[in-house]
């Protein structure tokens, strides 16, 4: 049975913590890491207005090849980073494990993960690859999403359960109706474009947790 985790690791323990540690930046948010030949390239926002020095910032560390500008929004910048996840090793011992990246949320100090992985065993190897590797791991918490004593959230992150919640108590899902994206951004503080997100991810995290069969179930 599936398991997820949920860990705080320093940004200087890894080296995409390293890579975008940069003065200035409130927060970033990986937004999907995308395979592009043998390489793997993310996706994440920056939630302040200092993406030009940012993008110089992190072109200049050694292990970059590009970074640029995707879409740009009021209050945040989605960015893509050229950059071998292969030499990184928390990211290389999440695939090594069958590990899946649900969420990371990072400031210039840590980061936030949460990870599926296939089984306990799974999680146990990943934890032992960070150790080797002097990757420090602060597990938050640990549960099977199928269970129910494993709690009420299914997957979802603090700021998704906020979004879908909201959503449904303003009556997003009513026919007609009862309110606008961009009245839940007003409500949350952020962009449209931003609410849009969780409420996509939110709903992709209910159905695969509470639709979608695990292999031990079929």
């Amino acid at each position: 049975m599936s398991v997820i985790a949920e860990f705080r690791i320093p940004s200087a323990d890894f080296e995409l913590g390293r890579i975008l540690h940069i003065e200035g930046i409130t927060s970033i948010e990986l937004e999907n890491l995308v395979p592009i030949g043998e390489a793997t390239v993310p996706l994440f926002w920056i939630h302040n207005s200092t993406r030009g020095s940012f993008v110089d910032a992190v072109k200049r560390h050694p292990t970059v090849n590009d970074a640029s500008e995707v879409d740009v929004f009021e209050d945040r910048t989605l960015f893509t980073l050229d950059w071998d996840a292969n030499q990184d090793h928390l990211f290389r011992g999440i695939r090594e494990t069958e590990g899946q990246l649900l969420s990371a949320t990072g400031t210039p100090e840590s980061w936030a993960f949460e990870l599926r992985f296939p089984d306990h065993t799974a999680l146990s190897e990943f934890t032992t690859r960070c150790e080797d590797a002097q990757i420090s791991l602060e597990v938050a918490r640990v549960y099977n999403p199928t269970e129910p004593e494993a709690g009420p959230w299914h997957g979802l992150t603090g700021p998704q359960r906020e979004a879908i919640t909201l959503a449904v108590e303003m009556g997003y899902y009513d026919i007609p109706r009862g309110c606008t994206t961009k009245e839940l951004a007003d409500e949350l503080e952020i962009s449209d474009q931003a609410v849009t997100e969780r409420l996509r991810r939110a709903i992709g995290a209910l159905v695969t947790y509470t639709l979608i069969p695990s292999e031990d179930d079929t």
